[in-house]
Parts: structure tokens; sequence; C-alpha cells
């Protein structure tokens, strides 16, 4: 199990989150179009995840569509932009959904989801979410597989120009989690992902560290990522 993506709730277009990143001197590219939920978004890629800035593009058929994700941008964005939840990527997806089930967890089922390019291409996934209501407690991870392997995914990501060599030198280190209760919400997340509990409230991935930091009010939400380069 590893971390495939960050996501980030926006109100800019991803034409300007691009021009807002290249500003900065980073590289990010425009994602594309999830037409069945009318949401689209922007991407940037580092050597073991990404980032992916999500936005309302439809607001009429995303608050009428039930899909979890787009259910918590909608409720999140009202209060302002800011990182939402994280997603990790996980081999056998309909096994992990009858895994986690077994713990007593209720899941949407595994779902077929896909986005479409600005070249057209179709990208397809799976993808499975923990049933909880929207509120301000912590969002659980959503899960994913991919319908292309890493190996062939990361190819296509160097000929399509969205990977840059730069980019390659930038990890995702942690993801910083601020929550009312530390202690609770970690032993939930090790529950839900087979994980230890470290000495300081974390849990180790293969590929990040999830770190839950104790807030006073607010909503219990992804606080930070922190990025470390080679």
């Amino acid at each position: 199990m590893k971390l495939d993506h960050v996501v980030y709730f926006t109100e800019k277009s991803p034409e300007e989150v691009v021009a807002e990143q290249r500003e900065e001197g980073k590289h990010a590219v425009v994602g594309g179009r999830h037409e069945s939920w009318g949401t689209h978004n922007a991407l940037m890629y580092v050597n073991n995840a990404y980032v992916e800035w999500l936005s309302v593009e439809r607001p009429e058929l995303a608050s009428s569509v039930d899909h979890p994700l787009t259910r918590l941008l909608l409720n999140d964005i009202k209060d302002g932009e800011g990182w939402g939840t994280l997603c990790l990527s996980v081999e056998d997806i309909e096994a992990f959904n009858e895994e986690i089930e077994n713990k007593g967890f209720k899941t949407s089922g595994v779902l077929t989801a896909q986005r479409r390019t600005r070249t057209g291409e179709l990208k397809k996934w799976k993808m499975l979410f923990v049933e909880q209501p929207v509120s301000n407690e912590l969002p659980y991870p959503f899960f994913i597989e991919w319908e292309e392997d890493q190996q062939t995914r990361y190819a296509k990501l160097h000929e399509e120009g969205a990977l840059s060599a730069k980019n390659e030198s930038v990890s995702v280190k942690e993801c910083v989690l601020f929550v009312e209760d530390p202690l609770r919400d970690t032993a939930e997340w090790a529950i839900l992902l087979s994980q230890k509990v470290g000495d300081h409230y974390d849990i180790e991935l293969e590929n990040v560290k999830l770190r839950f930091v104790q807030q006073e009010g607010g909503k219990d939400r992804l606080g930070d990522v922190v990025f470390s380069s080679e």
C-alpha cells in the first residue's frame, strides 16, 4: 500500500493552477475532465506520488451526483481552498474491499472511474471509499487501482511531458493530518490500513509517513504535505 496522490480543493480552473505553479517554478499540467462528476483537475507529478488540484467545472452536475470525493469538495470549498484528503493505491482493490468490510467498515463498493485528457485520451481506474457522512471529522483516505501498472503509467508521463526531470528529484515525505484526537484517529486508520502506529501518532507506509497532529477547533483534515528533494 502506497500513497498515490494528495488532493487540494480549489476554485481555480486547471489552466489557472498550471499558470500559477509555473510562475513559482513548478511543473504542473492540466489533467482533464471527470465528465460524470462535473469536476476537472490540474496535476503535478513527483517521484513517488502526485498532487491533484480539484475544482468544480459544472456545478449543477457536481451537486447532483452521488460521489464521495465530489461531496467532500462541495462541502469544504465553501470555507475556502485547502488540502482535502489523500488517496492510497492498492494492488487488488476487490480483495482489499472484502478485507476492510470484514473488519466492519462499510464501503462504496468498487467504483469504476475515468478522466478525459486534453488530447482526448481516456484514463481509467477503480476507486473505493469508506462510507462516512461529510462532517468536521477526518475523512478516511480513499483507494485506487489503476488500469495500467506503474511502470507503464510513468513511461507515458515522461513521453507526455507531465513528469519532468526536476520533479523526479522531489518526493512527498509526509502527509500531516490536523485532528482533534490523534490517538483515536491514528488507531482507526491503523486498523483500516493494517499498519502499526509509531511512537508519535504516525503511520509509516511504503513511500510516505502519515502524521497526526492535534488541533483545537475547525475541521479535521489533511493540513500539510511535506516534500523532500534528493
